[in-house]
């Protein structure tokens, strides 16, 4: 009987470390993005009121100042004219303190704000942390509508060509809705 007590109380804590977290999942299409406020590098709260009737880019990086997220930050810098061309907002959140992010603004000239998520919440909201302890946020974004809804999820981003995805989506998505 205690043999068969073992195996059960083993195989209950396989499913429970691999079943994912509470804050794992992303956000469907359409669900509504969750309100936020954050500061921004220079240390003002920003809050996503500040973007109502707008569309925006809300992109989760590790950390500042890394390779993978300067790839994706100065993709993002680059095109900078043509996404807001098209209608859409920037947005960079990390778990990174604001003076950390006002360095690498500055160093890579980032014409958006960059904001400190350093309690996790909105990325444990969102599926970018699992918990208030993880170090770094998941490599994901979201592109918000004018509504506050999610129009597309990316769980899959590729720091070297996502400035260009979210362009041409963002396109695609505007095509649609004016037919």
């Amino acid at each position: 009987m205690t043999y068969g007590r073992r195996i059960v109380t083993v195989s209950a804590m396989i499913v429970l470390l691999t079943a994912p977290a509470a804050g794992a999942q992303m956000l469907a299409k359409g669900a509504a993005f969750p309100a936020w406020k954050l500061r921004d590098q220079s240390g003002k709260e920003r809050a996503s009121s500040e973007l109502a009737g707008k569309p925006y880019l809300l992109w989760f990086y590790p950390r500042a100042s890394t390779p993978g997220c300067t790839a994706e930050g100065r993709g993002l810098r680059d095109s900078y004219a043509e996404i807001t061309a098209a209608g859409l907002a920037v947005v960079g959140v990390s778990f990174d303190a604001p003076d950390a992010n006002a360095a690498f603004a500055t160093a890579e000239a980032f014409p958006f704000p960059l904001l400190s998520d350093t309690d996790r919440q909105l990325a444990m909201a969102v599926g970018a942390a699992d918990a208030p302890t993880q170090s770094y946020a998941r490599r994901i974004s979201y592109l918000v509508g004018s509504e506050g809804e999610v129009l597309i999820a990316y769980g899959d981003v590729d720091p070297k060509s996502h400035a260009m995805r979210v362009i041409s989506d963002f396109r695609e998505l505007a095509s649609t809705t004016a037919r």
